[in-house]
């Protein structure tokens, strides 16, 4: 099974690469930052 956290870093990934810019990018690394968060705390 994989981790929660794994998916969470993969859906920021993703969101890198949709085409609204700004919006789009900001939220990406926010849930890059989330995703390795619940790695360290879990």
């Amino acid at each position: 099974m994989v981790r929660f956290s794994t998916l969470v870093i993969l859906a920021g990934i993703v969101l890198l690469f949709v085409p609204i810019p700004p919006v789009a990018t900001i939220l990406g690394i926010l849930t890059i930052l989330v995703g390795i968060l619940m790695r360290w705390l879990g």
